[in-house]
């Protein structure tokens, strides 16, 4: 079910707790309002929605709906420094963003994952990874 999107600096800047599998239907949630939100974002993370857990969806290069729970970021090269939206705020900051990022993730299952990304794909996990641990751009 698509949700609202939550626009309050105070509940983005809560870090997110582990997500499990009771967690589920947060994921398709996620998934049902970054779909709704396609023209205007290229990912989002569960406390955009109001559920602060640890859990990201976004556009894969092939512009397919991904979902990792508990994602982390293991290893970042090549630093640039860009300009971000956000669908939750207005506007775009400066930030700071790494080209080349490895991740771990869980995947609905709770299996493990890890994957390698660049490019703007990159650049927008990054993006939700920084949500989970509180960070507004």
């Amino acid at each position: 079910m698509q949700r609202p999107i939550v626009r309050s600096r105070i509940m983005l800047s809560r870090p997110a707790t582990p997500a499990t599998t009771d967690d589920l239907p947060v994921v398709q949630d996620l998934l049902d309002t970054l779909v709704a939100h396609e023209a205007t974002c290229a990912g989002m993370a569960a406390n955009m929605i109001g559920q602060p857990k640890a859990i990201i969806a976004f556009f894969d290069e092939h512009k397919r709906p991904q979902v990792m729970l508990n994602p982390h970021i293991t290893s970042q090269t090549g630093p640039y420094q860009t300009e971000e939206g956000c669908l939750s705020l207005e506007g775009t900051r400066p930030t700071s963003r790494y080209r080349r990022i490895t991740v771990a993730w869980q995947d609905t299952s709770l299996a493990e994952h890890t994957g390698s990304f660049q490019g703007f794909v990159a650049e927008v996990i990054q993006h939700e990874c920084d949500h989970l641990v509180g960070i507004v751009i």
